[in-house]
């Protein structure tokens, strides 16, 4: 689990600014820590290659045209193209066949080449024209104007509103049979890069837990990670510390806590490789275990061991929500999604964004293939008191479910 965009950036500055002297007592100790990528291999052109390949067949079958995507992790995924988003369109048309098109501003061009990874056409517009209307024409020209061509899923009204004037008869459709059929199918390539960052973050908090001590602040200890990943080869995505009653609180509350003896710690953290993630978490005690928190912690690792056998090749994703819950419910938490006990889906989908479809939540019919990945973190949380999370992700192979890191064996040895 991890935080909704605005909230990660002002947590991770928080985190990062205002607590030097931890950073500065801890430096002796982050100067043993090594970088772990540094033989990390980058998705190449052979591998973009086959996605165009993989995303043309699928358009195929769906009778779909093209394609349109803005920037983002798509756009990255087909052609390497890193771009951000503004009132300026740029976006990317891979068609049915041949090589896709780049539609940029004309200033923008050479900037945008320095990132392009595939063959493609790149067509420019400058600030008097609509960048739709290259758009509809490269559709024109492709003799794809009166067919389908399918949208991906976060490309902004604004753009698809003035290519439905720009092209009136185009009818403009999902891309989500494309898209996500590509990208929810990790390839080992794929794989192999978010196990180096699920490696980097365990390691990480192999050395964070045992300096967490009473009196640090959540932030604290945020920072200590942070720190940690960053020297250990990986960028760090988002590492939150919750302490205490807002360890209840899914994605925490807006002051920091200070550690007392006898706390929960509940900690969420994560980082990219080579633009792949992770995203792992851990829940301790900082002194002695209270019982009550012992015993949400076994239940808690429980309902993990019951979603991971709950991921069958086949079986619809929401059934391994499906089976925690029933398992939550037996113990006298819920019912559904009430408190105290799992107010979220039981996990994400995971690869080049923290979070991707699809989900392992109640109602999700799409079956568990090999090449999906997914967190399991079926949390409980007891409002006012404490909650607890552990978060490990996990793929689907051809022969089930295969974890990224090892759940820990006991609130003892958390990591």
């Amino acid at each position: 689990m991890r935080f909704v965009p605005t909230r990660r950036r002002v947590l991770a500055a928080a985190a990062l600014a205002p607590f030097a002297g931890v950073l500065r007592a801890a430096e002796p100790d982050l100067s043993s820590l090594s970088d772990m990528t540094k033989g990390a291999v980058p998705i190449g052109a052979a591998e973009r290659a086959d996605r165009l390949a993989r995303a043309q067949a699928l358009m195929k079958a769906s009778g779909i045209g093209a394609i349109v995507i803005e920037p983002g992790a798509s756009l990255i995924y087909f052609t390497g193209v890193r771009w951000g988003r503004s009132e300026r369109l740029t976006c990317a048309v891979i068609p049915v066949e041949g090589q896709p098109c780049i539609v940029t501003p004309f200033f923008e061009e050479p900037s945008v080449r320095l990132s392009l990874a595939v063959p493609a056409e790149v067509r420019t517009w400058n600030e008097d024209e609509d960048a739709t209307r290259i758009v509809a024409g490269f559709l024109k020209d492709r003799g794809l104007a009166r067919g389908r061509v399918g949208i991906e899923e976060t490309v902004r009204f604004f753009a698809v509103d003035r290519l439905r004037r720009a092209a009136p008869d185009t009818r403009l459709v999902s891309a989500d049979a494309v898209v996500r059929g590509c990208r929810m199918r990790k390839t080992p390539a794929e794989i192999a890069l978010m196990q180096l960052a699920t490696d980097v973050t365990i390691a990480a908090y192999r050395f964070v837990h045992p300096r967490v001590e009473a009196g640090m602040t959540g932030t604290d200890v945020g920072a200590l990670m942070s720190a940690a990943t960053k020297k250990l080869g990986g960028a760090p995505e988002f590492s939150m510390a919750l302490v205490g009653p807002d360890s209840a609180l899914p994605h925490g509350g807006t002051a920091p806590r200070r550690i007392a003896r006898g706390d929960v710690v509940l900690m969420d953290c994560g980082c990219t490789v080579q633009g792949y993630q992770s995203d792992v978490s851990r829940t301790f005690a900082v002194g002695p275990v209270p019982s009550e928190v012992r015993k949400v912690w076994d239940q808690v690792a429980e309902g993990q061991r019951i979603a991971f056998a709950a991921a069958k090749l086949g079986a619809p994703a929401g059934s391994v929500d499906d089976a925690v819950r029933r398992h939550y419910e037996r113990l006298g938490y819920g019912p559904g999604y009430r408190l105290p006990g799992l107010s979220h889906r039981t996990g994400h989908g995971i690869g080049m964004e923290g979070h991707e479809p699809v989900n392992l939540v109640h109602g999700e019919t799409t079956p568990l293939v090999e090449g999906m990945c997914f967190s399991d973190e079926p949390g409980l949380y007891l409002p006012g008191r404490f909650g607890v999370r552990l978060e490990d992700c996990f793929h689907m192979t051809a022969t089930g479910p295969k974890w990224f890191s090892e759940p820990p064996v006991s609130i003892d040895r958390p990591v």
